[in-house]
């Protein structure tokens, strides 16, 4: 069948990489992927429009969906995902948008609901913070400064999906500023329509009435429990909070009205680019009025279960660090759909310590409560899923030796 080629350029917020959309009978399949800022792209009698959204999105393509019509993702490429953690620390060496870049690809898992089975909605990790109806909610105010900063690199390389490029922007801004380092693994696919984001509310609230409650109902509505809560919660040893987005802080402070970044705001900590421990010393001790404590800040040293891991972490940094960065690539690898199944490494190592889909059955993941028993019964032996256990040669060589003689006075007999 003959085609028509062409170009269109339309200014596109929320963005994605190039699409092309391939019409040839109702049987026939199509790959589709949300457009890109100026994208270019190949079609056969497409039915496009342009239509006036809002001041964010001038304008945004309207695909005419019928009933033959499908979309096929496809996975970010591997030397791509490297190349773009690179322009990402490039990136944050002039702009210091750590605290952002982490909140983007938190906010983006966060909406997880392991309920729901059915991907995208169940939430979680696949790129839809990257649309409109989204981003306006509550919970995401100045996340479009974030996607803003991003867009060139994702223009750049069209070969990483957003739900990847949110987790390594948020992984990547951690270690930069002196945070564990995190072992993730790659290979998300996004959804490819404003229907698929899931509905306002997942998110979790800064000044709820009752926070411990608070906390639970959505952490543990995502899988994560109280040791997970409490080391995330670390994270607010970056960045600030700005009462124009969040309604939580002070306009600013003596940490935060010279920069570095744009001023203003109120910082958890003092030194607020720099990721340790001082979230949990500073909320323990609360004797500065200029950094900020959130009811859910508050209540990490006041619930007794939350308090055992809040004291935990303002006395041993090292601990901390390694919760953290276990919790860290739990979170990131909630919801989302990987291809290849197995997902993409970049260097080397797994992604979070204990592998679910190495416990399976058939097509159906096992129970939060399936995976949290086996979980606890390899390490409570030393081991985990992806981590074999350490032998005892010795014990080993003495085995085969007498296993050796008992043949040996066998066969003589």
């Amino acid at each position: 069948m003959a085609s028509v080629t062409g170009a269109v350029s339309c200014r596109l917020f929320p963005s994605a990489s190039r699409a092309r959309i391939s019409i040839s009978s109702p049987s026939s399949s199509s790959s589709l992927s949300p457009l890109s800022l100026s994208s270019s792209f190949s079609y056969f009698f497409s039915p496009l429009k342009c239509l006036p959204t809002s001041p964010f999105v001038p304008h945004f393509f309207l695909i005419q969906k019928a009933s033959w019509m499908s979309t096929v993702a496809v996975a970010s490429d591997p030397s791509q995902l490297k190349s773009a953690r690179e322009d990402i620390k490039e990136l944050l060496k002039t702009k210091f948008a750590h605290p952002i870049l982490v909140r983007l690809g938190w906010h983006d898992a966060g909406t997880y609901n392991k309920n729901i089975e059915e991907w995208p909605k169940r939430g979680g990790a696949n790129g839809s913070l990257r649309f409109e109806v989204e981003l306006k909610h509550g919970a995401n105010a100045g996340l479009v400064n974030a996607l803003n900063l991003l867009q060139p690199i994702k223009d750049k390389y069209s070969g990483v999906t957003y739900a990847d490029l949110f987790q390594l922007a948020s992984a990547t801004a951690i270690e930069e500023v002196g945070g564990p380092k995190i072992s993730m693994k790659y290979g998300r696919v996004d959804v490819s329509a404003p229907e698929e984001c899931p509905e306002e509310g997942r998110l979790p609230s800064a000044g709820p009435p009752k926070p411990a409650e608070h906390l639970r109902e959505i952490f543990y509505r995502m899988g994560l429990n109280d040791q997970e809560i409490v080391a995330l919660s670390g994270a607010h040893t970056l960045g600030r909070s700005r009462p124009d987005r969040s309604g939580w802080g002070k306009p600013e402070t003596k940490y935060t009205k010279s920069g570095p970044g744009a001023p203003g705001g109120q910082s958890w900590t003092i030194e607020w680019l720099k990721f340790d421990n001082s979230y949990f010393k500073d909320i323990k001790e609360r004797k500065d009025e200029d950094l900020l404590v959130l009811p859910t800040d508050a209540v990490l040293f006041e619930d007794p279960s939350f308090k055992v891991y809040a004291e935990k972490y303002a006395e041993d940094q090292e601990a901390f660090f390694k919760d953290y960065a276990e919790a860290h690539a739990k979170l990131s690898n909630l919801g989302a759909k990987f291809d290849p199944p197995q997902g993409i490494v970049l260097d080397g190592v797994t992604g979070e310590k204990f592998v679910a889909a190495s416990y399976s059955s058939g097509k159906r993941e096992l129970s939060e409560a399936m995976k949290q028993k086996i979980r606890a019964e390899y390490e409570a032996i030393g081991g985990s899923p992806d981590k074999p256990l350490q032998s005892n040669y010795f014990l080993n060589i003495m085995i085969v030796i007498a296993v050796l003689a008992f043949l040996t006075s066998l066969l003589g007999n």
